[in-house]
């Protein structure tokens, strides 16, 4: 694994690592399966995050590294929700939905309770992270936005939006440059995926029109 933590090149003065770029490309990769509705999105982020989990743990980036091992996780048990709920729209694929404002609250709640209780473990051992607080709140908010994109919300998009916000910083600060700069991406695939699930739910919850194809 020497390599995967060795140094690929230089970008704007900020040092690119193998398993950085790497992982977060294979990412990207993923997110767009996703916004597509491929069921390929779990396997490929399921490599992104064992490629990633090297890298963070190495950093001493404990949050980060714990995060990749629940991605992996998340990634199988969203394989086997989409495998078993395909076919689900109309058009012989995934359906997708906006989430009831009690499922909302679920995932707002989680979250702010994750967060809180990583975080606390992280600054009660300060060995755990540099970052305590940032790392928390992206280690929870991708399990919740997985969590969301595994049962078909457009809330997932969101979720993944949010994260970003602290990601982008939180990357360039602990020498993560090529996940800093892959994160500015993800922002704009999240907008455009968002965008398209959005107007995916909408059709489906407009009836058919009897006599018309489904």
């Amino acid at each position: 694994m020497n390599w995967l933590n060795s140094e690929a090149f230089t970008l704007f003065g900020q040092h690119i690592k193998w398993a950085d770029m790497i992982g977060n490309v294979i990412g990207l990769i993923g997110l767009a399966l996703g916004w597509r509705r491929s069921i390929w999105t779990w396997p490929v982020q399921f490599l992104s995050g064992a490629i990633l989990l090297a890298a963070f743990a190495t950093a001493h980036l404990s949050g980060s590294a714990g995060k990749q091992l629940v991605v992996m996780a998340v990634a199988l048990w969203g394989y086997w929700q989409w495998n078993r709920g395909r076919g689900g729209a109309q058009d012989g694929s995934i359906a997708v939905r906006f989430a009831t404002w009690r499922e909302r609250g679920y995932l707002l709640g989680a979250a702010a309770v994750g967060t809180l209780a990583v975080g606390s473990l992280f600054t009660a051992y300060p060995s755990l992270s540099w970052d305590p607080w940032p790392d928390a709140y992206i280690f929870v908010g991708t399990v919740v936005a997985m969590y969301a994109q595994a049962r078909g919300m457009v809330e997932f998009w969101f979720a993944w939006l949010l994260v970003d916000l602290v990601g982008v910083p939180l990357n360039f600060a602990n020498g993560f440059a090529f996940s800093g700069f892959v994160y500015i991406i993800y922002g704009a695939l999240v907008l455009w995926g968002m965008r398209d699930w959005w107007l995916r739910s909408r059709k489906a919850g407009q009836p058919v029109l009897e006599g018309a194809p489904a």
